[in-house]
């Protein structure tokens, strides 16, 4: 019996083209929210014995993750075999250390958060920046896919002479990766953070690469600054108005700052 899956708000559309393609059964969950703001949550599939996952993306996870929880507790308590989580963009991994003290290490408490409530996880690109892998704070079993030879393929096939850009050093392992599938040149900016929407791009010397299209790689676009910093820099050096630009996960619309760029997300 395959696994079947349950979407949440928004990510029916996923659900279904994940469904398709590995020949699963979609289950019917009913949601909505009480005026007040409460969950309301019926399931209407019966899921004795079998094996299910919910998907999820976890943009926004303080506004879905009590949904989240409730959803996975109603299919266990239904006799779900087992419950696994399909979050194509995981949350809460920048803090993965104390900057200051006093903080919290937010990123062990909410892998302790979805541990306690799941078998197994599947995302895409985490921002693993200073962990080596999701087991190091994950307790159940992770599985980390990469959309770097996806947009590598849709790079070759649209973009005449792409040079990759990675706008600060996190993002040099997926600028790296995307730039080595299709044999382009790849180069890293240097970013200061001064805020949480306040940052200070240095770009390279792009001279070297006149003529290549930019190409913005990052992983996850929160408030757009830094990839609209790095535009900017990019078009201060005299390429091309319009560019593209490529993130594995966005958070938040871009800013207005980005209107010459072409973005998308996974």
């Amino acid at each position: 019996m395959t696994m079947m899956l349950f979407p949440m708000l928004g990510n029916e559309r996923m659900t279904n083209a994940i469904a398709e393609r590995i020949g699963s059964a979609v289950g019917k969950l009913e949601l909505r929210r009480f005026p007040d703001g409460e969950s309301y949550i019926r399931l209407h599939s019966t899921v004795a014995g079998r094996a299910v996952a919910v998907v999820c993306t976890l943009a926004h996870p303080d506004d879905r993750f009590l949904q989240l929880l409730f959803t996975a507790r109603l299919l266990r308590e239904n006799g779900a075999r087992s419950v696994h989580l399909v979050a194509p963009y995981l949350a809460y991994l920048r803090q993965d250390r104390r900057f200051n003290d006093g903080e919290a290490l937010t990123s062990r408490q909410f892998a302790q958060l979805l541990s306690a409530e799941f078998d197994g996880l599947v995302t895409v690109d985490p921002h693993l920046h200073r962990y080596g892998n999701l087991q190091e704070v994950y307790s159940i079993e992770t599985e980390a896919l990469a959309a770097s030879p996806l947009l590598a393929e849709w790079i070759r096939d649209h973009v005449e002479a792409p040079l990759i850009i990675g706008p600060d050093s996190e993002s040099e392992q997926w600028a790296g990766a995307i730039a080595g599938h299709i044999g382009a040149p790849h180069v890293v900016f240097t970013k200061t953070r001064r805020g949480d929407r306040d940052v200070l791009i240095a770009a390279s010397n792009l001279s070297a690469w006149k003529g290549r299209t930019p190409i913005l790689v990052d992983d996850v676009i929160s408030s757009g600054h830094t990839l609209a910093n790095a535009a900017r820099e990019i078009h201060e050096q005299g390429s091309p108005r319009r560019f593209a630009s490529r993130s594995m996960a966005s958070s938040h619309p871009m800013p207005k700052q980005c209107s010459g760029a072409s973005a998308a997300a996974w």
